[in-house]
Parts: C-alpha cells; structure tokens; sequence
C-alpha cells in the first residue's frame, strides 16, 4: 500500500474523459468502479492508522499526556498528507493496475452465445 501511495500525486489533476472510458466502454461504470476501489482504500488506511493509534493509548492518561503527545501527532500528520483513496485509484486505473468485471454483461453475453448456439444447431437439421 505505501508503495502506491509514494507514486501518486497529492493534487487534483484535469483528466480527459475519453481515457476513462477505454476499459469499460462507459465512463458512468468507470466512475463507479473507481467510487468502489476509493472506498476499499479508504477503509485499509482507517484501519492501519486505528493500529498505529492504539499504540500511543494507554488507560492511565492525564490532561498533560493527551496534549503532550508528539509521536502520535506525527503519525497523524502523516496520515493527513497521503494522497486521497480518490487520487490513489484513479492512478492505479490510469497505470492498468484494476481488473474490471461486470457479471450483468458477462451473463448478457453468455445468453447470446448459447442463443447462436441454438440457432446455429437449429439451421444445420
């Protein structure tokens, strides 16, 4: 994960749309897929910065120890200058690094083979 994040930049970039469509033929799909693969990304840092956080909590804390506490600011601010989940998949979807797939097409497709199967077995009695 660190990996992706050191190769993304922390800023927000016009794109053109028409490479956002080449892998799904819809650039609607292509958001969502991107919605999808922000939220999966958002929920793993949450989840490594909750770790980190639990490392500095201790049951005895007093009002100086909670203001005090420098390393556990520091990881905070870390965390606060990653890139954003959004910028981080839309990187990974511009490098090829997403597999697509949509399971209502793939089934929309399998019908109309077997349909021309069916036909094709048909035109040959």
């Amino acid at each position: 994960m660190e990996e992706k994040k050191k190769r993304t930049t922390n800023t927000t970039i016009t794109r053109n749309t028409a490479e956002f469509s080449q892998m799904t033929d819809n650039i609607y799909e292509t958001v969502a897929m991107l919605t999808l693969r922000s939220n999966q990304i958002a929920i793993d840092v949450k989840k490594e910065l909750h770790k980190k956080i639990e490392e500095f909590t201790s049951n005895i804390d007093t009002i100086d120890d909670i203001y005090e506490n420098r390393e556990q600011i520091e990881v905070v601010r870390h965390y606060e200058q990653m890139p954003k989940p959004t910028l981080v998949a839309t990187q990974e979807y511009l490098d090829h690094e997403l597999t697509y797939r949509n399971p209502a097409k793939e089934d929309q497709q399998a019908q109309r083979i077997e349909a021309l199967e069916n036909q094709m077995i048909e035109n040959q009695k």
